[in-house]
């Protein structure tokens, strides 16, 4: 499977939780996805300052990602805010 697929595949994880960021006034952007299947992500908007943010990312956003790309290894957020 090629590295596009593979963001397509995640684009659809995070398309099921997208309109609970959005309700909130953020969102999560893709930053890079390595030839190792490391994902990287950054939170937008409110998402970027909210101190659930480590919360949304471990029970929303990265069980949805592995559960549609079960390729990628690991996840990263490079702005995550540390609880």
């Amino acid at each position: 499977m090629n590295k596009q697929e593979i963001l397509s595949k995640v684009e659809v994880g995070l398309g099921k939780v997208r309109p609970f960021l959005h309700s909130d006034g953020g969102d999560v952007k893709i930053v890079e996805l390595s030839e190792d299947g490391v994902l990287k992500l950054e939170f937008v908007g409110n998402c970027s300052s909210c101190s659930m943010s480590n919360m949304t990312f471990k029970s929303g956003i990265e069980e949805n990602i592995l559960r549609e790309a079960p390729e990628i290894k690991s996840i990263i957020v490079i702005n995550l805010t540390a609880n």
